[in-house]
C-alpha cells in the first residue's frame, strides 16, 4: 500500500509540481510544528488543486510533522490503515517512512536537544500477526463473527481439533459440580454415540416433558444438567452439538456457545469515583459510567436467570460491582461495604478501601491519581471475592482505565476470562497529550494511564465498545482505540504497533436506557406525575438560589436543554455561548442547563473553571430571562421525568460535547421522545440518523450548530408535525438498536465465545502474556512509583 501510495504521489508531483510545492511551502511556514488535519486543510484551501490524487491524499492526512526540510504526513485512506510519507521540500522528492521514523521526527519537534540513543519500542503486532485478520472496514467491531468463522474452520479442516470442544465441555463445572458431561464420555467416539442415544430417547418424549423426568436416563448416557429444562430444549442442544461435530460452521458454533450456561459469578470493576445508587450523581468522577453499570447489571442478571432456567439449572447467579470504599461520605452509601442493587435478586456493590502501609486512605482521589493504590487494591479485592463467592468468578469486566488495569491484574491472578470497557480513553480527549505528556504529567499522570490502557487492551480477551466510532472513528476522524495504533511518549517509549482495530477482540455492544425510568412522554399512565409541581418550580420558579440561577420569563417558548458534567470536553459552556450569540435562537426557545453544583466548591479543577466561565457568559450575553441554570439533580426519576416535561413543551435536547465516546444522555433523550441534537464526534454520530432520528452538530462550528437548531424550530412553527416526525424517528431508532435486552444477550454470548477461544488458544497467548508481564514490571510499575501518594486532610 505504501509503495503504491509513493508511486502515485510521484506521478502527481510530475503533473502538479508547482501546486504541490506551494502547499508544502505554506505548511513549512509554521516552522518546527505538529499540525492537525484542520490546519492542513486550511492551508490546502489556498491551492488551486481541488481534484486529483494529491487532493485526495491531503484530505485523508491526519497529522503533519514539520521539521525542515522534511514534512512528514500520516495518510489514513481508510479507518485503521495508516501510511507514513515525507516530502523533502529542498530536493522535491517523496519518501516512504516507517512508523518508528515518523515517531522519531515527532520527538525531534518536541525535544529540541534530542540525542541519538536507544529508545524502547513497543510492538504488539507479533501477537495478532498469526490470526490472518480481516481487512474490510465493515469487519471492525464484529470480532465474534470472525472468531466463530476461524474456530469452526479450524475444526472443519482438522477434525482432530474437535477434541477442543469435547475438553471444553468436560471442564465445565459450577463449584466443583460437573455440568454438561460426566465421566462416561471420555473421547469423541463415545460423545458421538451418546448424542445419538440421547436424541433417540428425547424424540420419544412430549416436547414439554420437564428435565427431571429424563435426567436419570441422560446421566446414564453421559450427560449432566445444562442441556435444557425440557425435552424440546435438550433435544435442540443435542442436535446443535451433533451438527457441530458433523460439519462445524460459524452460525452453529455461535448458537451452541450462546446457549451453554457459562457465567454464574460475574465481577464488574469500577474503582474510582463515588459509586452508589443515590446522592452521588454530579460528584466528581461519577455520572454516565455509574448509571451504565447499574443498568447493565440489572439487564445481565435478568438474562443470566433466564438462560440458567431455560438450560435446566437451579443455580442462582451472583454479580458483584467492585468499587472503592470511601469512609465518612455523608449522605451516601459510599462508606458501606456491601449494598444491594435495587431491582435485582442477587447483585451487590462491594466496596474495598484503598490502602497504604499507613492504613486506609480516607480522602477522595481523582481518577487521574489512583494508580499507586491499584496493586494493593487488587490483592484486597481478590480476598473479598473469595469470601463472597466461595469460588473464582467466571467473567471479569473492567470499566475505564483504572478498572481495566485491576481487571488485568485480577484475571492474570485467577486465570479468568476478561472483558474491558473503556467508556473514554483520555488520549483522544486531550490533543497531543502523548507527545507533550510532560506538560500534563503533574496534573493528569497520562504516562501511567496511557501505559495502563495499552496493556489492558492487549491483555484482555475481548473489548466492548458502544459504537464503531470508539474503535475506528469515521473517514475524517481517528477513533479512540485507533489513536493507540502508534504514538510516542518522548523519553519513555515509542509505540510502533499498539493495537490493531481489526483485531477480533473488538465488539460493538451498545447500551440502552433504564426502561423503568426513561420511556416516551406519551406514556401518560407510566409518568411520574407527582414530580410535576417540583419540576415546574425547578424550571419556572422566580426564586434564584444555589440550586437555580436565572429565570425564564416566557413560559410559552419551547425549551432546549442539556444535562452533563461541567468539564471542558462536555462543552456545556460552548452551548451557552452559541445560544448567547444567536438572537434568533433566543427568540424561538429558552435554554436550560442541568449541571454542576454551585452549593459548594468543586474538588474538580475543570469543573471549577467551567463554573467560572458560565458566570461570565451569563453576564456577557445578558441571558437572565431566557436561560435557567439548574444544579445537578441526584434523582434519576426526576431526570427521567424532566426529559418528558421538556418534550411536553415541544422542546429538544442538545448534547454539544467536543467528543463523546457513546452518549447515554442522547439515548435517554431519544427514549423519552425528545428530538435530539448531538455532537458529530463519537458515538452520537451512529446513534442518530441525521434528519430522521435527530441531528448531528459540529462542536467546532457553533454558529452552524445554532443555525441548525433555529431551522428546526422555524420549521416546527410552520409545520407542527415535523417535531412529531423527528420524535417518532428517534424512538424507532432506539427500539431497533439500543436496548439493555439486546445488550445483555450479546454480551453473555460473547462471554461464551471468548471463553471457548481462550480455552483453545492457551499456548498461543503465553508469549503475549510474558511480553505484557515484562512491560508491567519495567514500565508501568516504574511510572506508578513516580506518582506521589495523596496527602490526607
Amino acid at each position: 500500500m505504501a509503495a503504491n501510495l509513493k508511486e502515485r504521489l510521484d506521478e502527481a508531483l510530475s503533473t502538479h509540481q508547482n501546486e504541490i510545492l506551494m502547499f508544502f511551502s505554506r505548511v513549512e511556514t509554521h516552522g518546527r510544528a505538529i499540525l492537525q488535519r484542520q490546519q492542513l486543510l486550511a492551508e490546502f484551501e489556498g491551492i488551486k488543486l481541488a481534484d486529483g490524487f494529491f487532493a485526495e491524499v491531503i484530505r485523508s492526512a491526519q497529522e503533519a510533522i514539520v521539521f525542515s526540510p522534511s514534512i512528514a504526513l500520516i495518510i489514513r485512506q481508510n479507518p485503521g490503515v495508516w501510511n507514513y510519507i515525507s516530502f523533502d521540500i529542498k530536493n522535491i522528492v517523496f519518501k516512504e517512512l516507517t512508523t518508528a521514523e515518523f515517531l522519531r521526527l515527532k520527538e525531534m519537534v518536541v525535544e529540541e536537544n534530542l540525542k541519538e540513543k536507544f529508545v524502547l519500542e513497543l510492538d504488539f503486532e507479533p501477537f495478532t500477526g498469526s490470526l490472518n485478520l480481516p481487512s474490510l472496514t465493515k469487519s471492525i467491531g464484529n470480532g465474534a463473527e470472525f472468531l466463530n468463522c476461524s474456530l469452526s474452520a479450524t475444526m472443519f479442516n482438522d477434525r482432530k481439533r474437535l477434541v477442543y470442544l469435547l475438553d471444553f465441555l468436560r471442564a465445565h463445572h459450577y463449584k466443583e459440580k460437573s455440568l454438561m458431561l460426566n465421566d462416561r464420555i471420555q473421547n469423541l467416539n463415545s460423545l458421538k454415540s451418546a448424542l445419538l442415544m440421547a436424541q433417540e430417547h428425547l424424540l420419544t418424549l412430549v416436547p414439554t416433558t420437564p428435565y427431571s423426568k429424563f435426567e436419570q436416563k441422560l446421566q446414564e448416557i453421559g450427560f449432566e444438567r445444562g442441556w435444557g429444562n425440557n425435552a424440546e430444549r435438550s433435544l435442540g442442544m443435542i442436535t446443535l452439538l451433533q451438527d457441530l461435530i458433523d460439519a462445524p460452521d460459524p452460525c452453529t458454533l455461535d448458537k451452541f456457545l450462546s446457549k451453554i450456561p457459562l457465567v454464574f459469578n460475574l465481577v464488574i470493576l469500577s474503582p474510582h469515583g463515588y459509586f452508589a445508587q443515590e446522592n452521588v450523581l454530579g460528584y466528581p468522577d461519577t455520572g454516565g459510567q455509574v448509571v451504565y453499570i447499574l443498568d447493565q447489571v440489572r439487564a445481565l442478571e435478568a438474562e443470566m436467570l433466564q438462560r440458567i432456567q431455560e438450560q435446566g439449572l437451579d443455580i442462582i447467579p451472583r454479580i458483584l460491582i467492585v468499587t472503592r470504599l470511601l469512609p465518612n461520605v455523608v449522605g451516601t452509601a459510599c462508606g458501606q461495604r456491601l449494598e444491594k442493587v435495587y431491582g435485582t435478586q442477587n447483585c451487590d456493590i462491594i466496596r474495598v478501601p484503598f490502602r497504604t502501609e499507613k492504613g486506609i486512605v480516607r480522602r477522595w482521589i481523582s481518577r487521574f491519581e489512583v494508580w499507586p493504590y491499584l496493586e494493593t487494591f487488587t490483592e484486597d479485592v481478590a480476598n473479598e471475592l473469595s469470601k463472597e463467592l466461595q469460588t473464582s468468578p467466571d467473567l471479569i469486566i473492567g470499566n475505564y482505565s483504572d478498572g481495566n488495569m485491576v481487571a488485568l491484574l485480577l484475571a492474570h491472578k485467577l486465570g479468568v476470562t476478561m472483558c474491558t470497557i473503556a467508556h473514554a480513553l483520555e488520549k483522544t480527549k486531550y490533543p497531543n497529550s502523548d507527545v507533550y505528556w510532560k506538560k500534563f504529567e503533574d496534573k493528569y499522570h497520562f504516562s501511567c494511564q496511557f501505559t495502563a490502557d495499552l496493556l489492558a487492551m492487549n491483555y484482555t480477551d475481548f473489548i466492548i465498545t458502544s459504537s464503531f466510532q470508539e474503535i475506528a472513528g469515521n473517514m475524517n476522524k481517528v477513533g479512540q482505540y485507533e489513536s493507540h495504533m502508534a504514538f510516542t511518549l518522548p523519553g519513555l517509549f515509542r509505540v510502533v504497533n499498539g493495537i490493531n482495530v481489526f483485531d477480533p477482540k473488538f465488539n460493538i455492544v451498545s447500551p440502552g436506557a433504564d426502561a423503568s425510568v426513561y420511556f416516551p412522554y406519551t406514556e401518560k399512565k407510566l409518568r411520574f406525575s407527582q414530580l410535576n409541581p417540583g419540576l415546574e418550580e425547578m424550571l419556572y420558579g422566580s426564586v434564584e438560589n444555589k440550586e437555580h440561577m436565572c429565570v425564564l420569563k416566557d413560559r410559552n417558548k419551547p425549551i432546549i436543554f442539556s444535562m452533563a458534567r461541567l468539564d471542558r470536553v462536555k462543552n456545556i459552556t460552548g452551548l451557552v455561548e452559541w445560544y448567547g450569540k444567536s438572537n434568533r435562537l433566543r427568540e424561538l426557545v429558552n435554554l436550560v442547563i442541568v449541571g454542576g453544583d454551585r452549593s459548594k466548591e468543586s474538588e474538580d479543577i475543570e469543573e471549577r473553571e467551567e463554573i467560572k466561565k458560565m458566570y461570565q457568559l451569563i453576564e456577557k450575553y445578558n441571558l437572565n430571562g431566557q436561560f435557567r441554570w439548574i444544579s445537578v439533580q441526584m434523582s434519576r426519576m426526576k431526570n427521567g421525568e424532566l426529559y418528558r416535561y421538556i418534550a411536553d413543551t415541544k422542546g429538544a435536547f442538545v448534547q454539544p460535547a467536543v467528543y463523546e465516546a457513546f452518549g447515554l444522555t442522547v439515548i435517554e433523550a431519544m427514549t423519552s421522545g425528545l428530538p435530539t441534537f448531538a455532537t458529530c464526534n463519537g458515538g452520537p454520530a451512529e446513534i442518530i440518523v441525521h434528519g430522521k432520528s435527530g441531528f448531528h452538530i459540529d462542536p467546532y462550528q457553533g454558529d452552524k450548530a445554532a443555525q441548525l437548531i433555529v431551522d428546526f424550530f422555524d420549521k416546527c412553527k410552520v409545520d407542527p408535525t415535523h417535531w412529531e416526525l423527528i420524535s417518532k424517528g428517534g424512538l424507532e431508532r432506539i427500539q431497533d438498536k439500543y436496548t439493555w435486552k439486546i445488550y445483555s444477550k450479546k454480551l453473555l454470548t460473547l462471554a461464551g465465545i471468548y471463553s471457548f477461544s481462550k480455552y483453545v488458544s492457551k499456548p498461543d497467548k503465553s508469549q503475549a502474556y510474558r511480553y505484557i508481564e515484562m512491560l508491567l514490571a519495567i514500565g508501568y510499575n516504574k511510572l506508578v512509583e513516580s506518582i506521589p501518594l495523596a496527602v490526607e486532610d
